[in-house]
């Protein structure tokens, strides 16, 4: 039989996952400068005692925030990886409306964060960096396996307009504003490709 300090144990398990769920939930719907961490401990649940066990800062909850989403598959990156999708497919995927029922809204994580921390020494600002230039090196590989002229600046050019549709689908509260920059990326990628494919 199981005492109440067992209970009380077996409760307390998981606190870390509840803790990044909980923030994942607010930070989409609040942002993260308006989200504190009391908030989080609340919709946990965990005591502040606990968060702060697992956090020190709001920034290390942010930053595990964000590598949580990208080891997940939560973000765009894991759709360009997809080696069982053709490259075309991956390519022209970054401009697919958001899951149904996303309310609100959201543009892109990375971005969100970077907005937050505009700090480029700190390290969910970095963090948020280094995923934007992974995500061009993921276009260019796929646009050079396509055969594209000038795969590196077309990279560029896809995932601006990528990042700008997936800000206005924010603003706007759009999900599906980005087939206005998959136009754009088809025109892009028709003039790049070689005669004929």
């Amino acid at each position: 039989m199981a005492t109440a300090t067992t209970a009380t144990r077996r409760q307390g398990r998981g606190g870390r996952e509840r803790i990044l769920a909980a923030a994942a939930g607010l930070f989409a719907v609040q942002g993260i400068n308006a989200t504190g961490m009391e908030q989080i401990a609340e919709r946990a649940p965990v005591s502040k005692r606990t968060l702060y066990a697992h956090f020190r800062t709001k920034d290390e909850l942010v930053l595990a925030h964000l590598r949580d989403l990208t080891s997940t598959g939560h973000t765009l990156e894991a759709t360009l990886t997809r080696e069982d999708v053709p490259a075309m497919e991956r390519v022209l995927a970054l401009f697919d409306p958001l899951p149904a029922g996303t309310d609100p809204v959201r543009g892109c994580p990375f971005i969100d964060a970077a907005v937050e921390f505009p700090d480029p020494q700190n390290a969910v600002h970095s963090y948020a960096r280094e995923r934007k230039l992974l995500m061009v090196r993921l276009v260019a590989e796929l646009v050079a396996e396509l055969g594209c002229r000038e795969p590196a600046a077309l990279a560029e050019q896809l995932v601006t307009l990528a990042d700008g549709a997936a800000s206005r689908a924010m603003v706007l509260g759009e999900a599906d504003y980005g087939r206005h920059a998959r136009t754009a990326a088809e025109v892009l990628l028709a003039h790049a490709l070689p005669t004929g494919a």
